[in-house]
């Protein structure tokens, strides 16, 4: 070989080795991307004590400034009689007689296939994930149906599992479904069994924090691309005392039953039931996806506490190093925050132990008219346990979107074990404005695990967007469609749609039409509710609610849904037609130009006439087709 050869190969040896560093590159700088691409909260529901059903009760409950502490239940089997004794030493009773309940025995069995049996050997904490995980859903704009198959995740965390545990041997009627009702595994794995979800299914169990973790978790999976979109969240169902007896032991119970978090008169937790869930997509994702983002994750961390002064006890280091991560995960400084959802549970050891760790992680060189915003809706609905960490991501989307921060309720004086003065933290003793600033709005939650794993979240504010205005009322006739399996069910569904969009709401008529359709599943029951405006649809809706005849509202009775398949509208050509009578929608309507184009392909084969010229009327003589092979023209 000579040597002007063996020079030209090096030169192209070069240039291959140079075109996959670059490649190589590209690659690492995307998958640096990715794995810091801000995550974003598109759908979210709950249930927690004081009667909320969603989000939006949760928020009015906070700004109202609601306790929503109550009695023990009384249709739970509970020996309330004998139950409750003052000395926290009587042995097996609890030293208080109130906490934060949810209905949780309502439960549409047949909607999810599944028969009355197995429902009732179900531990309530599975039924509860099951219907939110359809609401939470349903809410983002998405059709639970159309998900199976799909890489969707699900990440719940739960740490009570004593439903099974109230009798001394499987009831009967339970054998064969006392393992798959019981397991806690199960929760997450039945929501993806049901709706068919191919993506991780895991359940966390961290105690206290594993709501918090699993959002965690799911955060890095969406980043890694083990699953296009999640369901995580947590659940905390207390089908007996037990939390109540053991921890009364602990001397851990405040009195009555009320977290009084960061106060003096701080005494004790108070511990309450609920299950909440947030759907999370990558941010580039639901843009793509015409999602509606209500917040964004910035970023997110978990630890352990390690060897420290005790199992349960808190480790302020451990707590400081898991907001550093956290900070470092969504490359944010601590000024950068401006409030943050405690913990706080309301005792005495806890509270000053995260509160020092705030300081020393948020607090520090903070501007005086800039101080760390601290609160906790323990105060309001109590300790939800494995619920705890996504009530605070719930109650903070719904405070950077509104913008204000509620006050903490049982707070008239600040704990004394806490130094405030320059501690650069301020308790939120009433609401405060959230103002807007030149940066996006930001806030922390915490969530501490008895079991010594710790997490820390930081939300920001969703992104603007440009949204062509839209006015609510219209000209013309707008559908709104309503479907159920069940004649009760229509008519709940109607009842609830007059609640979500009647009053002020302002919602877009247009809007709702197009959600009821395009992001809801359609069920055997139907109706159809016309109307030129709010007035006219809502009436309608009122009176297929409360079962009266109305002209504007048409019910279908009971379709019949083979395969999966949607409606199908056949034009069969009866009636006047004119030369073109397509042409125009052609122009004007994509979705019809497109689907006129697939039925053109398809009969490509079979016709030697084009479908697009025959309804533009090109190929067309004195009102006939041209058609070689049937009238030889």
């Amino acid at each position: 070989m000579t040597p002007m050869a063996n020079e030209e190969k090096l030169v192209e040896y070069l240039k291959r080795v140079s075109a996959d560093l670059h490649e190589t590159r590209l690659r690492l700088r995307e998958m640096e991307e990715r794995s810091q691409e801000p995550v974003a909260v598109v759908g979210m529901a709950c249930r927690f004590p004081g009667g909320v059903t969603s989000p939006e009760e949760l928020w009015e409950l906070l700004v109202s400034g609601v306790d929503a502490i109550g009695d023990f239940p009384t249709d739970r089997g509970w020996d309330l009689e004998n139950l409750y004794h003052p000395d926290p030493e009587h042995y097996g009773t609890s030293c208080v007689r109130q906490g934060g309940f949810v209905e949780a025995d309502r439960f549409d069995a047949a909607f999810f296939g599944i028969s009355p049996r197995e429902a009732l050997a179900m531990d309530p904490q599975q039924r509860l994930v099951l219907e939110l995980a359809w609401e939470s859903l349903e809410r983002a704009g998405i059709d639970p149906v159309s998900l199976k198959g799909t890489r969707t995740g699900v990440y719940a965390g739960v740490s009570s599992q004593d439903y099974l545990s109230r009798a001394p041997r499987i009831p009967e009627g339970f054998e064969g479904y006392a393992t798959t009702g019981g397991l806690t595994s199960v929760i997450s794995g039945r929501v993806a069994y049901t709706f068919g979800l191919e993506g991780p299914a895991v359940t966390v169990d961290t105690a206290c924090s594993a709501s918090l973790v699993a959002m965690h978790l799911a955060v890095q999976a969406l980043r890694q691309g083990e699953c296009a979109l999640a369901l995580a969240g947590g659940v905390t169902s207390l089908a007996t005392p037990i939390m109540f007896t053991e921890f009364s032991r602990q001397r851990a119970l405040a009195p009555d039953g009320r977290c009084k978090s960061f106060a003096a008169d701080a005494d004790g937790t108070g511990f309450s039931e609920g299950v909440g869930l947030v759907v999370l997509e990558r941010l580039s994702e639901a843009r793509r996806n015409g999602h509606r983002v209500l917040a964004v994750i910035r970023g997110s961390a978990i630890n352990q506490d390690g060897a420290s002064n005790g199992l349960t006890a808190p480790n302020d280091v451990a707590q400081e190093r898991v907001i550093g991560q956290a900070l470092a995960n969504a490359q944010l400084a601590p000024g950068d925050v401006d409030a943050v959802e405690a913990h706080g549970t309301g005792t005495k050891l806890g509270d000053p132990i995260e509160a020092e760790a705030l300081i020393a992680t948020y607090g520090q060189n903070r501007p005086a008219d800039r101080p760390l915003l601290l609160g906790s809706l323990k105060s309001n609905i109590g300790h939800t346990h494995a619920a705890a960490g996504v009530a605070g991501v719930i109650k903070m989307v719904m405070a950077l979107r509104h913008p204000q921060l509620p006050a903490n309720l049982h707070l008239d004086e600040p704990t004394p074990h806490v130094d405030w003065d320059g501690s650069g933290l301020r308790l939120l003793t009433e609401p405060v404005e959230w103002p807007r600033l030149e940066r996006p709005r930001r806030a922390a939650v915490s969530s501490f695990g008895i079991s010594g794993t710790n997490a820390h979240l930081i939300l920001e504010q969703a992104p603007e967007v440009d949204v062509e205005s839209v006015s609510s009322e219209v000209g013309g006739v707008v559908p709104w469609v309503v479907s159920g399996r069940s004649v009760g069910a229509l008519r709940g569904q109607a009842a609830g749609l007059v609640e979500r969009v009647g009053g002020g709401s302002g919602l877009s008529v247009v809007d709702v039409g197009w959600s009821l359709v395009s992001a809801r599943s359609v069920f055997e029951h139907r109706a159809v509710v016309v109307g030129e405006g709010r007035g006219e649809l809502l009436a309608g809706l009122e009176a297929l609610a409360g079962g009266v005849s109305c002209s504007g509202v048409v019910r279908s009775g009971t379709a019949v849904v083979v395969g999966g398949v949607g409606p199908v509208l056949v034009f069969p050509g009866q009636g006047s037609q004119w030369v073109g009578m397509g042409a125009g929608l052609l122009e004007v309507s994509s979705v019809f130009a497109a689907r006129v184009g697939e039925c053109e392909r398809a009969l490509a084969p079979f016709v030697d006439w084009s479908l697009t010229d025959v309804l533009r009327g090109v190929g067309i003589w004195g009102g006939w087709m041209w058609c070689s092979r049937c009238c030889g023209r």
